[in-house]
């Protein structure tokens, strides 16, 4: 169980003086895979033995010794698998459809150190979540297996063509262009793949189609990532992608991160569309089929965001708890209820899209970016354009506050509601949409802006966002959370704050 990260399984892969000794040993792996087929077979109704299951992996140096492992286990149970190779996560919830197979499995940690690695699982009905998990490694804890049966095999596939295949009709048919399979003659598009899994973007999807990809990056596989993070919140990682498309005078960047499940993007300016500028982008692009239709975000958006949601592209926005699997797990829920709700997105990067099974997909969003670039193109505008009715805040910051009980969670959320109580008696304003930690607002004067504490996931941490539209509001405000912290700091390292 401790390898549970949220929805993932994560662990060290290879010993570092850092992290110690490998987590992600090959029998960890082997019955962590044994497990999956006794949890498919609960509630797939599936025996083992005609399981159809597929593989992939992004570029870590641990993915093939743990791919190994994985066939290892697999093929005694009499599993037919279909080795993808290396290929996007989301990639391989399409494989489900498109192979098609009962069930997946990717390795990846996202964008976590080269040190690291970990296992997603997919069924048709979407990835496994936190509970599926919970019970797939109590499984693998008491030893649980299917039983040996002859029969099993282990073959190629090339599903990662198939994709990339699927990607380019969306475009050709997406922009409707004249010349119908070289649709992006004329476009300069760079991407950033950080040595990941990304780099079948610019050379399988944007090159066949007529892109020019010149100045693109770290297309090439890299497990040990020597250039950057690949992770479009990072700073730096944004400075190379968005560097790559002023040196090369490109229409558009992209950047992914290692598995290509989220993805960022760089205007013809060099300036970064990502988090909030994001969020706003893929709302416009989503709303335009669903108009008035409801877009899930997580906790930390801004305020000019739901403005811009709602006032200038007439939708309705609804904030929800940190994690992509929450607000997509949210999206599904409000439209079960009759809600349009065409997007999850989270200002890390991941979107879903309903009308992609609404799973996030780094690729699957830059090809409906793409698509809109073409098509404003045609009337004489900009992606930038569209974002002109988005007001940003003048200041941001992330503070990180260390819970030092071994209770870390009760001590976490007694803070919470101490400093809702505070919040109350000194009349501040709680948001009224609140729907993780507490986020209080302030008006002109007092820091023109506001905060949100909340407990970390899956960490002992207080993260505290603050946001002000005036220069010198962060820390007017983080002055007022200073001194509630000061006098409840036990238990607490307060000295980010």
């Amino acid at each position: 169980m401790y390898l549970k990260s949220g929805t993932d399984v994560r662990g060290t892969a290879l010993e570092t003086p850092e992290d110690g000794p490998v987590q992600l040993t090959d029998d960890a792996v082997a019955d962590i895979a044994r497990a999956f087929l006794v949890w498919c077979e609960r509630h797939m109704d599936i025996p083992a033995n005609q399981l159809k299951l597929a593989v992939g992996r992004d570029s870590r140096l641990s993915g093939p010794r743990i791919a190994a492992a994985l066939k290892e286990a697999l093929l005694p149970c009499g599993v037919t698998c279909y080795d993808c190779g290396l290929a996007s996560t989301p990639s391989m919830f399409m494989a489900v459809l498109d192979i098609p197979c009962d069930c997946a499995i990717q390795i990846t940690a996202s964008h976590h150190p080269f040190h690291r690695n970990g296992l997603k699982f997919f069924t048709k009905d979407g990835g496994l979540d936190s509970p599926d998990l919970t019970e797939l490694l109590s499984l693998a804890e008491e030893g649980s297996c299917p039983g040996r049966s002859p029969g099993g095999s282990w073959q190629e596939s090339d599903h990662m063509e198939r994709y990339a295949a699927h990607l380019r009709e969306l475009i050709e048919k997406g922009v409707n262009a004249p010349d119908y399979h070289r649709p992006l003659s004329g476009f300069h598009i760079t991407v950033d793949a950080g040595n990941g899994a990304g780099g079948f973007y610019a050379e399988k999807v944007l090159a066949p189609l007529g892109a020019d990809i010149s100045g693109s990056r770290f297309l090439e596989p890299d497990g040990r990532f020597p250039n950057h993070i690949p992770n479009p919140e990072n700073e730096e990682a944004m400075g190379f992608a968005a560097r790559a498309v002023t040196e090369s005078g490109a229409d558009l960047g992209i950047i992914f991160d290692t598995d290509v499940d989220r993805a960022g993007v760089v205007d013809r300016h060099g300036r970064e569309i990502n988090r909030n500028r994001l969020v706003a982008l893929a709302s416009a692009i989503a709303l335009e089929d669903s108009p008035g239709g409801t877009v899930v975000t997580d906790s930390i958006t801004s305020d000019g965001l739901k403005e811009y949601i709602e006032d200038a592209l007439g939708g309705k926005h609804h904030r929800f708890r940190r994690g992509y699997k929450n607000v997509i797990n949210e999206a599904l829920r409000l439209n079960k209820e009759g809600v349009d709700c065409p997007l999850a997105i989270e200002t890390s990067g991941h979107a879903a899209l309903r009308e992609n099974y609404f799973l996030d997909d780094g690729a699957y969003l830059v090809t409906k970016i793409i698509v809109k670039l073409v098509k404003l193109r045609r009337e004489g505008g900009e992606l930038e354009d569209m974002l002109s009715g988005l007001r940003e805040p003048a200041e941001t910051l992330e503070v990180r506050i260390p819970i030092l009980e071994n209770d870390f969670r009760a001590r976490g959320q007694e803070l919470i509601q101490s400093l809702e109580a505070c919040a109350i008696a000194k009349g501040w304003r709680i948001a009224p949409d609140n729907r993780e930690g507490l986020r209080v607002s302030f008006p002109k004067g007092e820091g023109q802006g506001w905060f949100l504490v909340r407990l970390s996931v899956h960490d002992p941490i207080l993260p505290v966002n603050l946001e002000s539209d005036a220069v010198g509001g962060v820390e007017t405000i983080r002055g007022k959370l200073r001194e509630f912290f000061r006098e409840n700091s036990l238990g607490l390292d307060i000295s980010a704050l």
